[in-house]
């Protein structure tokens, strides 16, 4: 048995999605979360900016004792990933790499929606993943910003949120496609919206829920599961100070916890 934590990190709280599913897959293991509320949103900053951030933020982790990490956030997994893999040698799971593979066993007709921040859509890490598993695939990305501050602000299933919804999907939908990744880790708040304006024969593919299953597999192969009795102890860290880190916890966690901020600079 190994007691030591998971740690995930996301540029913000949305990444308290990703805390959701590991919670429910992997109730015993020990949580670190810490969320870059400082410096968000990283969707508008280039792909430079983000490795140095997502750097400094695995090293803090490691200062918990971490036995695997998490990047919760789709911007950092598409950009940082490849960068992390090489300056650290810590297990470290995307959620890009398990979203992919979730809608690859999704589509029926070929046709793959992607949503996310500017800076995944920009990077093409969906489509060149997906595309090279299946090159008879057709990807459709769109960045749709708003959807970040809607979730953060709670206006997840009223008319504003679904008159953005629309607007965004249009063009998606034309396109026929019949499975939708719901590429940012905020995105799941605003689930049923965009459910609902997405329709019934269009599956939404949440890569939460496929990281949380990839990760569980990966240490029940290594052996360094934590086999406790007890529900797993959380523990959360922040950059900044943010109301929106209690609404998203009671929110997706249905209960409150008190983070620390931390000066992310220092690492």
């Amino acid at each position: 048995m190994d007691k030591r934590p998971i740690g995930i990190f996301d540029s913000g709280v949305g990444g308290l999605t990703v805390v959701k599913q590991v919670m429910k897959v992997m109730p015993h293991e020990n949580i670190v979360y810490f969320g870059d509320t400082a410096r968000l949103p990283y969707g508008s900053k280039s792909k430079e900016t983000v490795t140095k951030f997502s750097k400094q933020n695995v090293r803090f982790l490691l200062t918990k004792k971490v036995k695997t990490i998490i990047v919760a956030c789709n911007t950092a997994s598409s950009n940082s990933l490849e960068a992390l893999h090489k300056t650290f040698d810590v297990p470290i799971f995307g959620v890009v790499d398990a979203g992919v593979a979730e809608a690859l066993g999704t589509t029926q007709n070929k046709k793959i929606g992607v949503i996310g921040t500017a800076g995944t859509v920009r990077s093409g890490a969906y489509e060149k993943m997906i595309c090279k598993e299946d090159k008879e695939l057709q990807v459709f990305s769109k960045a749709c910003p708003l959807f970040v501050p809607l979730a953060e602000e709670g206006w997840t299933d009223n008319e504003i949120a679904r008159l953005t919804a629309e607007r965004y999907l249009e063009e998606l939908l034309e396109k026929g496609i019949d499975s939708l990744v719901l590429g940012c880790t905020h995105y799941p708040l605003l689930k049923r919206c965009i459910g609902t304006v997405a329709g019934m024969d269009v599956k939404l593919v949440d890569p939460a829920k496929a990281t949380a299953k990839q990760v569980k597999l990966f240490l029940r192969e290594k052996g360094i599961e934590n086999f406790g009795e007890a529900p797993g102890e959380r523990s959360f860290y922040l950059s900044d100070y943010t109301d929106m880190f209690y609404s998203i916890c009671q929110k997706a966690l249905k209960q409150g916890y008190n983070p620390e901020i931390i000066d992310i600079e220092q690492f």
